[in-house]
């Protein structure tokens, strides 16, 4: 299973979130680069525990997160392109700041070498195992990169 814990994996999401440019078009949703590199951040430190969070599953989280859960660590499968993002994740704001925004996710991405967030419930499917984590967190990143054809 791929897994953000793999040192040669992290290394492959950093290399190709250095790829990602201005110019880059969203092959689905409706960010756009920076808004998604923005998105991932903020996603990512939600996860590492990096600024303080208030961790809780929502209602419909309760009683349908664990099954999802199961669907989206099961296999290498990619996250599907219509996935909903958690209210706290949606960036709608103008942002032109790619460069910034690259550079914060590439460290967090690095950071997961040393991930240490047992207090981490995910907003839908609930707490998760470190591996559960590890595999989610490096879907998540893909699917985005893969969004913005990196």
């Amino acid at each position: 299973m791929k897994t953000i814990f793999s040192a040669t994996l992290r290394d492959e999401l950093t290399h190709r979130i250095s790829l990602l440019q201005a110019s880059n078009k969203a092959q689905w949703g409706k960010m756009n680069v920076s808004q998604m590199a923005r998105h991932c951040t903020i996603w990512n430190e939600w996860v590492l525990g990096t600024k303080p969070y208030e961790y809780k599953q929502e209602f419909l989280g309760k009683l349908f997160g664990k099954l999802a859960l199961k669907s989206n660590t099961k296999d290498d499968k990619p996250i599907g392109k219509k996935m909903p993002a958690g209210r706290a994740f949606v960036v709608k704001e103008a942002t032109s700041d790619l460069i910034s925004y690259q550079s914060i996710w590439q460290g967090q991405v690095k950071a997961y070498k040393d991930f240490s967030n047992d207090s981490f419930i995910h907003d839908f499917f609930g707490k998760m195992t470190n591996e559960q984590i590890g595999i989610f967190a490096y879907k998540h990143n893909d699917h985005h990169l893969r969004q913005f054809g990196g």
